[in-house]
C-alpha cells in the first residue's frame, strides 16, 4: 500500500498533540504582565516540545517521501511511534506545572527516549520492507544523529535525579542537534 494514508494519518495526530498542548496552557485572570510570570516554566515546557513534535513531523514526512510502500507491520510501528508522541502533552504539562521538579523531567526524558526508539524501530521496518539499495536505505544509512539522541536522553533519565537542569540542557542538545536540517534523505532523492 502507498504511504499517503499513513502520512495523512500520522500529520493528523501530530496536529492534536500539539493543539492539546497549546490548550493545557491555562489564561491567567489578571490583565497585567506580572501574571504571565508563574506561566514561564508551563511557556517554556511548551517550547521545547513544540520544537520535538516539529522535529518528529518534519523527519517523518522525509522518511516517509523516501519511501514507496508500506506493510501491517509498518504501520503498527509508526502507531508504536505515534503512542510515544501523544504522551507528551502529559509530560510536558506535568514538567511545566512542577517548575521542572526531579520527577517530572525524568519522565520527559523516558517520553522522549521511547519516541527516538519508536522512531528507530520504525526506520528499521521501512527498511527492511524495502531494498538494501533503496533509496531510503541508501539515505538513512547508519543514522549516527538518531542513535547517538537516544544515548543523549538515556544519559539525561539517571542524570535527573543528579541534577536535573543538566540533564534538560542534554534534552535541548538533542533539539539543537536536529535543528540543523538533516539532509541525506533530500540529497539522496534529489540525485
Amino acid at each position: 500500500m502507498s504511504t499517503g494514508r499513513l502520512e495523512a494519518f500520522s500529520d493528523g495526530v501530530l496536529a492534536i498533540i500539539i493543539t492539546i498542548m497549546v490548550l493545557e496552557m491555562k489564561v491567567p485572570h489578571e490583565a497585567g504582565l506580572e501574571a504571565l510570570r508563574p506561566l514561564i516554566p508551563v511557556f517554556l515546557s511548551y517550547v521545547l516540545s513544540f520544537v520535538f513534535l516539529g522535529i518528529y513531523w518534519n523527519n517523518h514526512h522525509h522518511l516517509l517521501q523516501a519511501a514507496e510502500q508500506v506493510n501491517g507491520r509498518i504501520l503498527w510501528a509508526n502507531l508504536h511511534l505515534l503512542f510515544w508522541l501523544s504522551l507528551i502533552p502529559f509530560v510536558t504539562g506535568w514538567m511545566g506545572e512542577n517548575h521542572f521538579a526531579t520527577w517530572p523531567v525524568a519522565l520527559y526524558g523516558v517520553a522522549l527516549l521511547m519516541a527516538g526508539f519508536a522512531y528507530f524501530i520504525l526506520m528499521l521496518m521501512l527498511v527492511s520492507h524495502h531494498d538494501k539499495e533503496s533509496a531510503l536505505a541508501t539515505a538513512l544509512g547508519r543514522d549516527y544523529k538518531g542513535k547517538i539522541s537516544m544515548v543523549i536522553h538515556a544519559v539525561a533519565i539517571p542524570l535527573t535525579f543528579v541534577s536535573r537542569w543538566v540533564a534538560i540542557a542534554l534534552h535541548v542538545v538533542v533539539a539543537i542537534m536536529w535543528l540543523i536540517p538533516d539532509r541525506r534523505i533530500e540529497n539522496t532523492l534529489t540525485r
